[in-house]
């Protein structure tokens, strides 16, 4: 059985508090912005970022891998589902919603 070959990722949570969209980014911290996300271009290093993002349980909650693709200004959502949540809950206009 042939394996689907490796695409770019990068991780993403939702924010403990906030219960808004969040990424990793490369010095360990937590973005509201996708395009500041790291992206993972190695399967063994996009594992290892998603453990270290499980263990912040006390910054986030529900961490898991997305794909993404390198875009002009950082990484992009390539299913649609993940570019809905770079635009923040969508009940009412608040957050990033309002600034676009």
């Amino acid at each position: 059985m042939s394996r689907r070959p490796y695409t770019p990722k990068v991780v993403a949570a939702n924010d403990l508090l906030k219960g808004d969209a969040v990424w990793l980014t490369a010095n360990d911290s937590w973005t509201r912005n996708m395009c500041e996300a790291e992206l993972i271009e190695d399967e063994a290093i996009a594992e290892d970022r998603l453990i270290f993002a499980i263990g912040q349980g006390n910054i986030v909650v529900g961490a898991y891998l997305v794909d993404a693709r390198p875009g002009e200004n950082g990484p992009e959502p390539t299913h649609f589902r993940e570019a809905f949540r770079t635009r923040g809950p969508s009940n009412y206009p608040h957050g990033k919603q309002v600034e676009s």
